[in-house]
C-alpha cells in the first residue's frame, strides 16, 4: 500500500467555492490540498456569462436565495460580501462592467477570474492536484482518509465543494450528495434550477415557429414570485432571463402567468390609438408594441380577432387587456440538468453551521457552494454564494 500523504485541509472540488475556500485557508497558514477530477480548474467559471463570468451582483441580499431555511445564508453573505469580492477583482486589475440589474461581468474573459483565484492560491501556498478521482472517504480518529486514483491522503478538515448536478458535460456528478448521505447528513430532493421550459404539445405546435423571438415581460409563478426581464421563444419551449428565474419557483403541473405588456395600461393605449387611427387593424396596432411575428401567430391561432380598431366593443377591449396581462402557459417540463445553470436542493442546511458550514454531526466535515441547499437568482448571485460560503469555511478549517 502506498504511503498516506497528510495535509491539514483537503478540499474536493476546484470550482468557485473550492478555490475561494483554499486561498482563504492558505492565507491563515493552513497546509491545503485542493483536489479535482477535472483536467482544468473552474470549468463552470470559464463558460459562465457567455465566457465573461457574471462574477457577482451589486444587489446581493439574502432574499435573492432559495433555501429551506431562508436565514441560513445571512451569516456567510454578511462576512464576505460582493464588495469584498469586487475589491479582489480590482486588486488584480481586472476590468469589469455592470450589465443590467446589478450584474457584474469581466470586460475581457472569464479566464481572468480563474487566473486571479489560481494566483491567490499560489500566493497562499495551496497545493492543487487535478485529474484525481476520489474513490472512497472514511472517518478516522483524527480526521479523514481519502483513497484516490492518485494515492492515499489524510486530513483533519475535509471540505466538499463538488457542486450539483447541472451541466453533466462539465463533469457534474452526485458525489457530494452521496458523501453527505454516507456521513448521515440529510440531502433534500434535487431538481434543475435556472432552466428553460419545454411546452406541452399544443403550445409547442403553436409557438415553435417563433424560435429566436424575444420580448420584455413580467412572469409570475403560482406562488406569487415575479421577475421582469426578457422572454425568448425556442424550438422546444420558452427561455430567456425571466423564464430561467421563474423556473426555480415552478412545480410540475403549475401554470405561469406572463404579462406581455408590462407597465402598459392597455385600455388607455387602445383608446388613444383608436382615436388616432380608427381603421388600423388590431394586428398592425399591436405590432407597434410586440414582435410582429408573435402578433401574427396569436392571430393565426385565434387569440386575436382580425378586425380594425373601430370594430371592437368595450368588453372585447377589456378581454384583450386581460389576455395580454395574464397570458398563461403551463410548461410541459424543463430542459433538465443538461442546460440548467444550477441545482435546487442538496445538503440540508439544518445539518450545517451557518457560520462555518461544518456538519453538526461530523466534526471536521464541511459543505460549501452548490452542493448545499442554497440557490441564488440568475445574475451573479450563485457565484457570490460560492465566494461567501467558501470564505466562511476557509476561515474555520
Amino acid at each position: 500500500m502506498s504511503e498516506c500523504k497528510h495535509h491539514q485541509v483537503i478540499i474536493i472540488g476546484a470550482g468557485a467555492a473550492g478555490l475561494m475556500c483554499a486561498l482563504t485557508a492558505g492565507y491563515r497558514g493552513r497546509d491545503v490540498l485542493l483536489l479535482d477530477n477535472a483536467k482544468q480548474l473552474g470549468r463552470k467559471i470559464l463558460i459562465s456569462g457567455g465566457g465573461r463570468c457574471n462574477f457577482t451582483n451589486l444587489q446581493t441580499q439574502p432574499s435573492a436565495y432559495l433555501c429551506a431555511n431562508p436565514h441560513f445564508v445571512k451569516s456567510a453573505l454578511a462576512r464576505f460580501t460582493q464588495w469584498d469580492f469586487i475589491a479582489m477583482v480590482e486588486r488584480h486589475g481586472i476590468a469589469y462592467h455592470e450589465k443590467t440589474l446589478g450584474q457584474l461581468f469581466c470586460d475581457e474573459s472569464a479566464k481572468e477570474i480563474v487566473e486571479m483565484l489560481t494566483t491567490e492560491c499560489d500566493w497562499a501556498g495551496v497545493k492543487i492536484q487535478l485529474r484525481t478521482e476520489v474513490l472512497t472517504v472514511s472517518k478516522t480518529e483524527t480526521g479523514f482518509e481519502l483513497h484516490t486514483s492518485e494515492g492515499h491522503f489524510s486530513c483533519e478538515s475535509l471540505v466538499i465543494a463538488t457542486g450539483g448536478l447541472s451541466m453533466p458535460k462539465l463533469g457534474a456528478t452526485p458525489f457530494g450528495f452521496k458523501l453527505a448521505q454516507q456521513f448521515g447528513l440529510r440531502v433534500l430532493p434535487t431538481t434543475a434550477g435556472l432552466v428553460p421550459f419545454t411546452l406541452q404539445p399544443e403550445d409547442k405546435s403553436h409557438f415553435e415557429c417563433l424560435a429566436g423571438v424575444s420580448l420584455p415581460v413580467t412572469v409570475t409563478s403560482a406562488s406569487g414570485q415575479s421577475f421582469s426581464e426578457a422572454l425568448l421563444f425556442t424550438h422546444r419551449g420558452i427561455s430567456g432571463p425571466a423564464i430561467l428565474q421563474i423556473s426555480s419557483y415552478w412545480k410540475p403541473g403549475e401554470a405561469v402567468s406572463i404579462d406581455l405588456l408590462p407597465g402598459l395600461n392597455f385600455v388607455d393605449w387602445y383608446k388613444t390609438i383608436s382615436i388616432e387611427s380608427p381603421k388600423l387593424s388590431i394586428k398592425n396596432a399591436l405590432s407597434r408594441l410586440l414582435p410582429k411575428r408573435f402578433v401574427e401567430r396569436l392571430q393565426e391561432i385565434g387569440a386575436i380577432p382580425d378586425k380594425a380598431l373601430n370594430q371592437f366593443s368595450k368588453a372585447e377591449v377589456e378581454a384583450l387587456a386581460d389576455y395580454f396581462a395574464n397570458w398563461s402557459i403551463a410548461p410541459g417540463g424543463t430542459e433538465g440538468y443538461r442546460t440548467a445553470e444550477v441545482t435546487l436542493g442538496g445538503v440540508c442546511t439544518d445539518e450545517l453551521s451557518s457560520k462555518t458550514l461544518e456538519a453538526k454531526a461530523c466534526k471536521g466535515l464541511y459543505f460549501i457552494g452548490e452542493v448545499v441547499d442554497v440557490t441564488g437568482w440568475l445574475g451573479g448571485y450563485n457565484f457570490q454564494w460560492a465566494w461567501s460560503s467558501g470564505h466562511a469555511a476557509g476561515e474555520a478549517v
